[in-house]
């Protein structure tokens, strides 16, 4: 089954260079996406009570964006990723970020709950 790309939105009260450290080092990410993270080269082993999944890093850009690919997927040939991003409203300044993953179609409201739990405790760990 085809996996279906979802966004989600969320408005995060930080600034660009702070929000951009809790999804790009290992130490940030460890504050709210996982329990820890192991990098070797270009590749993030995230552990969850004891569970480990691998994920390339594909591509980032300094507060900006961070994209990643779950090796599994790759290993399929899937083009799936998910990608944090920072927008900043030209008028207001409000800063959000945007959260791009993908899911079979049955499994995305699932997936965009997890993502709000996971922004909720990001959210408490930045004090936005």
């Amino acid at each position: 089954m085809e996996k279906q790309k979802y966004q989600i939105e969320f408005p995060v009260n930080s600034s660009k260079g702070v929000l951009f450290n809790a999804f790009s080092t290992p130490s940030g990410l460890a504050e709210w996406f996982c329990d820890d993270v192991n990098i070797k080269k270009d590749v993030h082993t995230f552990v969850w009570e004891g569970s480990e999944e691998s994920a390339r890093l594909v591509t980032k850009k300094r507060d900006e964006f961070a994209k990643f690919r779950w090796l599994e997927d790759e290993e399929q040939g899937d083009s799936t990723y998910f990608e944090f991003r920072i927008k900043v409203d030209g008028l207001t300044g409000d800063t959000a970020l945007v959260i791009t993953d993908f899911a079979e179609e049955d499994e995305i409201d699932e997936g965009k709950e997890l993502w709000e739990a996971q922004v909720d405790k990001l959210k408490r760990v930045l004090g936005a």
